[in-house]
Parts: C-alpha cells; structure tokens; sequence
C-alpha cells in the first residue's frame, strides 16, 4: 500500500481525509480520499502498489479494456464513443495544425482512437499496460500495442501530439511520467491530457457516489487548480481547457446505480444536463476536462 505523508501532487504536508469512496467495480473496498490544502488536488489514500493493482481491473465491466457491451449503460457507452473518437481527431488536427504527424496515445485501452488516426494518415504508436487490452486491440481493431515499460524507451522530441484519454490518474510513477511526456514532446508539439474533474457539478452532486472517483484505481482526482500548477512544476503550460460534453451524462448514470442499484436514467440525464449547461458558463464546472498543454 502507498501511505502518504505528502501530497504526490505538490508535495505539501497539508494534507487531510475528507472522504470515503467504494470500489463499486471490482473488490466492494472502502477506500479514504484526502485532499490537499495547498495544490486542491485529491489522492486515494492507501491504494495498491503499482505490482499490486492488476486484480483491480480485472472486470467485465471494465469497458475500455474488455469491449464489453453487456448492460444498457456499456452499449450506450460504445455508441457515444463511436462519436467521441472522430471529435477526438479533429480536436487533435485543429490545436497541432497538422493533417498528417507522428502521434503517441497512452493507455490506448483496445486501440480504437489509435485505428481512426491511423486511417487518416497519422504515424501511431500506443502503450497499453493490459495484456488483454493488448490482444484485443489486435483482434478488434488490428493495432499492435505496446507494453507499459515500452514508454519510457520512447526517443526525445519523437511526437507531434501525445494522448492521455482518461489515463494520467491511474498512473503510479506521476512524476516521471510527466517528465518523460515532455521530453518526448516535439518543441511545437501539443499534450492532450483529459481527466475527471472533482470539482465539477456532478462530482459535487454525488458526493462519494461520484463514479469518476473509481477507486482505488484512480490514484489522484484533480482540480484544474491543480493540474495548472502540476503542469507548472515540471515546465508546461496549459494553454486551453475543453469540456468532454459526454462524460457528465455517463458518469451521472453509473453514480445513479452506484446509489441506487438501478439504471435510472431520468435524473441522471438530468443531472448530466445540469452539469452541461454550467459547463457552458465556466469551462471548470464539466465532469472531465481536456488540457490542452505545451511546452513554455
């Protein structure tokens, strides 16, 4: 277990709990969330160490790595992606200003986005700690993915775009990590980093319901405060923030069966709108955020 006595974000000693969320995925676990004072970034107390964490994602449920389309809420899941993936491609062409570069995608899950980019001309390379994954992004999408170690055996300056779908806060070696992304980066290249926002409407609304909490393997839930100032540190800036519009109604539907054990749809697509429409007036209230992020 990794016990705190810092923030692994900032690294400030003013740390304290403020709640306890259940791993509703996997193991049924109770597990302490602490926050920081200083960065307002929060981390899952006591997880699993990066050797131990594996049983954790081993789950039907786990969508990105199964393709799993068994229950209304993951066959809507992969119809909205379907959707998602092609908004992520031309997000990508618009904020690097190229048609065709060399892309790196972190946690490619079964390399369905890396597919599309590979169809509209892009060099692609994906890293996917997951064996399974791995095979099945073969099978499925016919990519051959990489292995987590393969990461950090990637050549300086080599991108022209990095990718990390929902990726950065399962990763243990946060830091390095980090680090070796914009050492990777090409001078005028652009890091794409989307993450679950706990300050948004919906996090708010759900409390220790919230689904994008997703303990314990979400190691770290950030704030934009927090991010800015995690970029900062290790000489980055993010230089634009964009909503995911979808993600505040999925999360809102897995938290209504979190907190009920059923699908209720009606007040989770109305908590979805809800969190949208603030997202309209303040980029900050959306349930997961894209940074956009260069190197100074």
């Amino acid at each position: 277990m990794n016990h705190y006595e810092h923030c692994p974000l900032c690294g400030s000693a003013l740390i304290s709990s403020v709640l306890k969320a259940k791993d509703h995925t996997v193991s049924g676990e109770i597990f302490n969330i602490w926050a920081c004072k200083d960065c307002t970034g929060r981390f899952t107390q006591d997880v699993p160490a990066m050797e131990a964490i594996a049983p954790y994602y081993q789950s039907e449920n786990y969508v990105s790595h199964t393709e799993t389309k068994a229950g209304f809420i993951n066959r809507l899941y992969h119809q909205v992606r379907n959707i998602t993936v092609k908004g992520k491609c031309n997000f990508i062409r618009k904020e690097t200003g190229l048609t065709t570069g060399r892309l790196l995608d972190v946690g490619a899950g079964t390399g369905t986005f890396l597919s599309v980019m590979k169809k509209e001309g892009w060099e692609v390379t994906g890293i996917e700690p997951d064996e399974q994954a791995r095979k099945n992004a073969n099978i499925i999408n016919d990519i051959s993915l990489l292995p987590a170690a393969s990461f950090f055996e990637q050549q300086p300056e080599s991108f022209d775009a990095i990718s990390m779908w929902h990726v950065l806060e399962h990763v243990h070696q946060l830091h390095e990590y980090i680090a070796h992304l914009k050492k990777i980066l090409k001078k005028d290249g652009v890091l794409f980093i989307a993450v679950p926002n706990y300050t948004s409407s919906d996090a708010q609304h759900y409390d220790s319901l919230w689904a994008a909490y997703d303990v314990p393997r979400h190691l770290y839930h950030f704030s934009p405060l927090s991010m800015k100032l995690l970029m900062i540190k290790h000489g980055l800036e993010i230089t634009r923030m964009a909503p995911m519009w979808f993600d505040s109604f999925y999360v809102s539907m897995l938290s209504e069966k979190y907190r009920s054990g059923k699908n209720k749809l009606i007040p989770a697509f109305v908590q979805g709108l809800k969190t949208d429409l603030a997202t309209m007036k303040k980029v900050s209230s959306c349930s997961s955020i894209i940074y956009i992020i260069r190197k100074k």
